[in-house]
């Protein structure tokens, strides 16, 4: 979390479920360590296709950065982080398309996200 902060990044949104796998940290841990390194955090959790507390959750984070603020959204493999970024931006009127592509220029497929 230290090189987290050190790198720029001053929120954490967290879209992993407690014990999605064996041996990982719960929310609680994460925003624990996050908090002491200066994190903001936010805890979203999904399974599956995002849901509108996960969005809502999403967006708020989003909306909540200043302008030197990064957030890093994170899941385990990414895509559920990408599909909520993507439909929480949908929310403010951004392009589907453009989004999509951005999202493929990141390695993940959106193209069957219902946006």
């Amino acid at each position: 979390m230290r090189e987290l902060a050190a790198a720029g990044f001053s929120h954490l949104v967290n879209h992993r479920p407690d014990e999605e796998e064996p041996g990982q940290p719960s929310a609680d841990q994460i925003a624990a360590a996050a908090e002491l390194s200066g994190l903001k955090v936010v805890n979203a959790p999904v399974r599956g296709l995002p849901d509108a507390e996960a969005v809502t959750a999403t967006r708020q984070a989003i909306d909540s950065l200043g302008p030197n603020d990064k957030a890093l959204l994170f899941c385990r493999s990414g895509m559920r982080s990408a599909a909520a970024w993507a439909m929480a931006e949908r929310i403010r009127g951004a392009d589907p398309d453009v989004l999509r592509a951005a999202a493929a220029e990141a390695g993940y497929d959106l193209s069957r996200l219902p946006l």
